[in-house]
């Protein structure tokens, strides 16, 4: 089996969500680790609303980017105090748990201790501070797993950045985003990005056999690399359209947040937007399909929202309880 190990030193988020994005549809035939690095971004879930997630202009003025990524999830601030991890395998290996397995082992090379948490997390066993956020995306033939590693992030332009839901984080029982994110640096200061680098390719190779250390121009057509890259710069892409709506209905579920905006016409769904951070990055889509059309009543919601599996079913039995 081929193992494939990638990195590079190129820091714009648009061209590192295409080299990523490439090689997901490229259908290796062996698993790949990609690593990578954002400088001064903020990158959202694929159905996060942009206007509530990220202080956008402030961003922009100090000279920061915004991109919206292809997963679901939530939004992350990224440093250079930040290492991206992107797992891409073909399906008949592909496991969340084993590939979570191999940034922990990376993570115990520097003595520090930790956890798989919640439903995409990673933690520090002792604190339960996270340090690994994550995400996923399934092809045809392949599936990506990409995360986060808080090395030793500015947590104070993390904080001054990011605007999580209120309702998010009082869910966490905490009081702001800073207050529950760690880096590894504080638990072992003799930790650097290139030696978390070495071990985490360690780690893979441990766990997945010989690696080939491989540049991603000499694998992936560039053509279609700028191609996904100009996507990502675009401003539908990162913003997307933003309707006048008449109803806005927001909860915290136990798969993510999600906020339903609804225009209104005659009784009538005339459009429907949602936003969510679930893992599923075609959950919203589903959810505004399903909606439009439907007429505004908690009944003929829950309706729609029935037969679209567990966390549809879940966002229609509040739907249905809700006084509109």
């Amino acid at each position: 089996m081929s193992v494939y190990l990638l990195e590079t030193a190129n820091t714009d988020p648009t061209l590192n969500l295409a080299i990523e994005e490439s090689l997901l549809l490229k259908n290796l035939p062996g698993p790949a680790l990609f690593l990578w690095q954002n400088a001064h971004t903020v990158v959202i879930g694929r159905a996060q609303n942009a206007w509530k997630e990220c202080r956008s202009e402030l961003l922009t003025q100090e000279g920061g980017t915004l991109v919206r990524r292809s997963t679901g999830g939530g939004a992350v601030y990224h440093d250079l105090g930040n290492l991206n991890f992107s797992f891409v395998m073909p399906k008949a290996v592909y496991d969340v748990t084993r590939q979570l397995d191999v940034i922990r082992q990376a993570v115990s090379e520097f003595g520090i201790k930790t956890l798989a948490s919640g439903r995409n997390d990673i933690v520090l066993s002792d604190t339960g501070a996270k340090f690994s956020g994550n995400a996923f995306r399934h092809a045809q033939e392949t599936s990506l797993h990409h995360g986060t590693i808080l090395m030793d992030v500015d947590m104070t332009l993390l904080g001054r950045y990011l605007q999580p839901s209120k309702l998010k984080l009082e869910a966490k029982g905490v009081d702001s985003v800073r207050a529950r994110v760690g880096n590894l640096k504080n638990y072992n200061p003799e930790i650097t990005i290139e030696a978390l680098k070495d071990a985490l390719f360690k780690a893979f190779v441990n766990e997945y056999g010989e690696g080939e250390r491989v540049a991603w121009q000499a694998l992936l057509d560039e053509a279609q690399v700028r191609q996904f890259q100009e996507r990502y710069r675009s401003w539908e892409w990162t913003y997307g359209k933003t309707p006048r709506f008449d109803l806005t209905l927001e909860n915290r579920f136990a798969f993510g947040m999600v906020e339903v905006q609804l225009t209104l016409k005659a009784g009538k769904i005339e459009n429907a937007r949602c936003f969510s951070d679930a893992n599923d990055p075609e959950f919203a889509g589903k959810v505004e399909q399903a909606l439009s059309g439907a007429e505004l009543t908690p009944g003929a919601l829950r309706a729609r929202l029935l037969d679209g599996g567990e966390e549809m079913r879940e966002l229609g039995e509040w739907l249905g309880q809700q006084e509109i």
